[in-house]
């Protein structure tokens, strides 16, 4: 295995995963607002489900969003 392009592709890979969770958490949150399910000051729970094929990874990681 060459640990220079398994490190770059991860990178490549947690960075989509990261700009892509970033806009959609944000969308959903604008839009409940907007539609008053929140009011901008609430901490919100969060989850990641993170599998990877062939290795048998599965992990869970929690966290909270605030918001105001």
């Amino acid at each position: 295995m060459n640990e220079d392009i398994f490190n770059m592709e991860i990178r490549k890979f947690l960075k989509v995963v990261g700009v892509t969770s970033q806009r959609e958490i944000e969308e959903a949150v604008r839009a409940a607002t907007k539609a008053g399910k929140l009011k901008g000051t609430e901490t919100l729970k969060a989850k990641v489900v993170l599998n990877v094929d062939g290795v048998n990874l599965n992990h869970t990681i929690n966290g909270e969003i605030r918001l105001g």
